[in-house]
Formats: structure tokens, C-alpha cells, sequence
């Protein structure tokens, strides 16, 4: 490829890690490929959403980026799997999805205590409602209080006493170099993961044939299943990122098998179902596991939330 390869991403310090562990992967496929970052403010950006949690529209953090991609003044965006809507602008692909890092949530609490031996009434900062939920569903009797801003901020209210600990994803720690941070990851039976949690998403034009030949050498076959089975099970179910739901999928033994959640906002009624594959149909999977949740009265449980 001649001249410079223009990498979009959000400009956050998390995004730009993100940015710079796939160019680093990039560059190792192809060691001349000339890569620059291009930062690029999104509308959620700019309306500090971090701090205000009103929007449901997952794309005011993509359409900006996806909308430089499509005019050519970058050749591929990055994204946070978990921050891509389930439906993308005609003419882009997802024409990458490395190899998921930790899909896991992370506790973070300020006498490193874990989640179990956190005493009643404990404070615990999340700005998720599919966070609070499971956390009021495994423990009522711990206080849940509404912690926003990026991961820096989080940790600087947690230290300062804003409360006694704090749960993030734990990619996004270990990305940031805070692995050290983490108390305790939370395990499935108390925690299961936002749709796509770990992963990440590389879009490109469908038709730069160059990129995507280029791009098909980061791509990981059982990440992508994986993830084509989260977010067909997301899709069916309706959802948006204020809707409570989780689930995760993974390959074992040639065998896919996927968790989902949906529950009320107060977490009092919490519907969980696993199913399992051999057929490899990762979206059929996923609409499977939505319709069985549906079955059990998933639409109301929604319309609780």
C-alpha cells in the first residue's frame, strides 16, 4: 500500500490503545505498511455522554468514524466490539475481529475486598444497567450507585471514597496497563458480559479489496463466531445499551456454546438460559438462545426495565 494508512478511532486513552495494539498487529503482517492514528470526535463525544447516560443510540460513538471511513479519509475504524449497534451503514464490513481479550468484569474495591466479602450496604459504582442488575440480583443487599466518566475518572472517585468499589470490564483495564488494579474478576454465574465485551471490531469499505485481504490475517474464526452469536441474540432480542441484557459465547471442543441474560432494572426478575451448538451456526445460535429467553417472558421482563 502506498502513502500513509489512516487508522480512525476515538480519541479516548482507551481507544487509542486499542488502535495501537492492531497496528502493532497490522504492521507485524505487513512490516512497510505506514500507519497514522487519526482521532476522531463522535457526536456522544461531544455531548459528554459519559457523564449524562442518556443516550440509547449506540452509533453517536460510531457515526462519526464510520462516516470518515465511508468518504476515504481513513481506511479502517476501530471500535469496541460491545460499542458497535448490531447494524452497520450500507457499504462498510466488519472485516476483522481479532482474537477476544478478557470478556470478563472486573471488581475493583478500595480494601481489597472481594465481592463476596463486601459487608451489607457496601457501595458499588457502575454506570451499566446490565452491571446493576446482576450486582442487585446476587446481592441485594449491597448499595448501587450511578459512577460515570471514563476508566481514569472511575478509579479517581473510587480512591477518593466516592464509594467502596467499582466493577469495569477487564480488557479495558489490562489495555491500560491497571491489571494490577483488579481485586477480583467476577465470575459468569454472578456476571456475564455485555454483548461483545473484549473484542474488537475492524470496519472497512466492502469495496477496498486491498484492506480486506490485508485485514483477513487479524481475523480470529472463533472470536468471530463468537460474536456473530452475541449480536444476532442482541438483535432478536430488540435491545439497545440501556436495555439490561448480557450474554457470551465461546468454542470448546468444536462445540459453540452460548450464555444470555435479560433482567428488570431493579435485577428482581433475571432470566438466564444456555444453549449449544455443533452445526457452527453462530447466528442461528443467537436468535435460538433470544427466542427461548423470549419464551420465558424476556418482552415483559424488558418492558420492566
Amino acid at each position: 500500500m502506498n502513502g500513509q494508512f489512516r487508522v480512525g478511532t476515538r480519541g479516548s486513552s482507551l481507544a487509542l490503545a486499542q488502535a495501537n495494539e492492531v497496528i502493532k498487529s497490522l504492521e507485524g503482517v505487513a512490516p512497510d505498511l505506514h500507519c497514522r492514528v487519526v482521532a476522531i470526535k463522535t457526536r456522544g463525544d461531544e455531548q459528554n455522554a459519559a457523564e449524562t447516560g442518556a443516550f440509547e443510540n449506540k452509533s453517536l460513538f460510531t457515526k462519526e468514524i464510520e462516516n470518515s471511513l465511508l468518504n476515504g479519509e481513513v481506511q479502517i475504524a476501530i471500535h469496541s466490539m460491545k460499542d458497535l449497534p448490531t447494524d452497520i451503514p450500507r457499504g462498510l464490513t466488519i472485516a476483522a475481529i481479532p482474537h477476544r481479550a478478557d470478556h470478563r468484569d472486573a471488581l475493583i474495591s478500595r480494601k481489597q475486598r472481594k465481592f463476596d466479602e463486601l459487608p451489607g450496604g457496601a457501595c458499588v459504582g457502575t454506570s451499566s444497567p446490565r452491571r446493576r442488575t446482576q450486582l442487585r440480583a446476587a446481592r441485594s443487599d449491597l448499595e448501587i450507585k450511578d459512577v460515570r466518566g471514563n476508566v481514569d475518572t472511575r478509579l479517581k472517585k473510587l480512591d477518593s471514597g466516592a464509594c467502596d468499589a467499582i466493577v469495569l470490564a477487564a480488557a479495558g483495564l489490562t489495555r491500560l496497563g491497571l491489571e494490577k488494579r483488579i481485586t477480583e474478576f467476577l465470575p459468569l454465574k454472578v456476571m456475564l458480559p455485555a454483548i461483545g465485551q473484549g473484542a474488537l471490531a475492524i470496519e472497512a469499505r466492502e469495496d477496498d479489496a486491498e484492506t480486506l485481504k490485508l485485514l483477513s490475517f487479524l481475523d480470529d474464526e472463533e472470536t468471530r463466531q463468537s460474536i456473530e452469536a452475541e449480536r444476532a441474540f442482541a438483535k432478536r432480542l430488540g435491545a439497545n445499551c440501556r436495555t439490561p441484557i448480557a450474554a457470551y459465547a465461546r468454542v470448546r471442543d468444536g462445540k459453540l456454546t452460548m450464555d444470555g441474560m435479560v433482567s428488570s432494572a431493579d435485577g428482581r426478575m433475571l432470566l438466564r438460559s444456555q444453549l449449544a451448538s455443533n452445526n457452527q451456526e453462530p447466528e442461528k445460535l443467537g436468535e435460538q438462545l433470544a427466542m427461548a429467553l423470549l419464551s420465558k417472558g424476556a418482552q415483559l421482563v424488558m418492558e420492566e426495565a
